[in-house]
């Protein structure tokens, strides 16, 4: 495996906001991540190379409660602030928390996130500006 979390975590400290996530992604697909998902929950971020290999960061933070029910209207107006850098990342992770989004996938070939629900379900997918 050619990356490390410490790799990861080294290209994710230049992260400030939303607005730095499409760099962010360019690095970490340069370390050879070609795919990860992250769970809202505990932070605990699941990274792969492209031979299904992964390494994980284990709990970032306290344990948020996800809600049941989603409210993608809210969670799309939440998600567009971060994006524009009016959010850090745990306000974020709460907002997604409060409107039932359990986490996200990233496809670093396809450049897509998809955000999805308690049941697994795809709630939203967006492009990754690349």
């Amino acid at each position: 495996m050619k990356f490390t979390i410490e790799n990861i975590k080294a290209a994710h400290q230049k992260v400030k906001s939303g607005a730095d996530f499409p760099q962010y992604i360019q690095d970490i697909k340069d370390l050879g991540v070609s795919h990860y998902t992250a769970y809202v929950a505990d932070g605990n971020t699941e990274y792969f190379n492209a031979d299904n290999q992964s390494v994980h960061t284990g709990s970032k933070y306290d344990l948020l409660t996800i809600s049941h029910d989603v409210d993608l209207d809210t969670f799309k107006a939440r998600l567009k602030l971060h994006q524009q850098g009016g959010t850090d990342y745990i306000t974020f992770c709460n907002d997604c928390a409060a409107n039932g989004i359990v986490g996200w996938r990233i496809n670093l070939a396809e450049m897509k996130c998809t955000y999805f629900d308690q049941k697994g379900e795809d709630i939203l997918v967006e492009h990754i500006p690349g």
